[in-house]
């Protein structure tokens, strides 16, 4: 981001966008501190905005927001900082801070192809919590404005740029040329480090592709990684639209947790009242 952002710009920056982050606020405090309760500040796995005081305290909370983020713990955690006793601060007072952690957008999708039924797609998922990249090898097939969580890749190489752009992450590939596809099928089924593929076609096509790949040594289980034809079959039409619903369908299908929500969220009373009584004694609780 070209601007600096305040903490609620920044927050409606990464949830547009899919960034994951970590909203810090200063519930309480104790003697003498660089700001004072309800100052806020977000925290990315890059990037921070706002603050909640700077120096080593900063530098801490920083720290330990991005060590949640890393390991995808998006729960809410409380923590106590005495200044002087912990952090060789000269303010000597205390601080206690609740840092939330937000997912964003936690699915990532790769498209290959920028025609008709890509562009549909992503009029789709510019309304879903995906990351999508969006490559094509023609700068004039993409749309003046994208939504906020597409990044778009123009490269005069998609096969090569393949395997970095796609490692963990759903991939789709769309293009208009038959033969491109079957590069990126078989870039993605060596590097083997994608979520998943799909590829847009007929049963003919996908026939065709699966003995071209046995031809050329592929497994039967690797080959089978490819869905194709990609949508949901109980979804008709042939439209643009139509097609992009039913790939969404299943992408959404393939990607929805089956998890129940668990009966207790958030943060507990006990904890709570736990640091409200570290906060007024001054007690070191790290």
């Amino acid at each position: 981001m070209e601007r600096r952002l305040n903490w609620y710009q920044a927050v409606a920056h990464c949830e547009q966008t899919g960034i994951p982050y970590a909203l810090v606020t200063i519930l309480g405090v104790t003697g003498s501190v660089p700001r004072e309760p309800a100052s806020k500040m977000v925290v990315t796995g890059d990037h921070s905005y706002d603050t909640v005081g700077g120096g080593h305290l900063e530098y801490r909370i920083c720290q330990q927001a991005r060590e949640r983020l890393a390991r995808a713990d998006y729960t809410s955690e409380l923590a106590h900082f005495p200044l002087a006793a912990s952090l060789g601060q000269c303010c000597g007072g205390s601080v206690s801070v609740l840092l939330e952690a937000h997912p964003g957008c936690e699915q990532q999708l790769v498209i290959f192809g920028a025609g008709h039924v890509a562009r549909a797609l992503v009029t789709i998922l510019g309304e879903l919590p995906w990351r999508v990249t969006w490559v094509d090898e023609r700068a004039d097939q993409f749309p003046a404005e994208v939504p906020a969580n597409v990044h778009v890749h123009r490269t005069d190489d998609p096969v090569g740029d393949a395997p970095m752009l796609c490692s963990g992450k759903q991939v789709l590939i769309l293009t208009h040329n038959h033969q491109l596809d079957f590069d990126l099928c078989r870039a993605l089924l060596d590097s083997a480090t994608c979520a998943g593929i799909g590829l847009i076609g007929s049963n003919t096509k996908a026939e065709r592709f699966r003995h071209r790949l046995e031809h050329r040594g592929y497994a039967t289980a690797d080959i089978g990684r490819i869905r194709c034809p990609v949508g949901r079959a109980d979804v008709p039409g042939k439209r643009p639209m139509e097609v992009a619903v039913s790939i969404a369908s299943e992408l959404l299908a393939l990607t929805t947790a089956t998890t129940g929500t668990a009966q207790r969220r958030g943060l507990p009373w006990k904890e709570l009242r736990g640091l409200i009584q570290k906060t007024e004694s001054g007690e070191r609780t790290e």
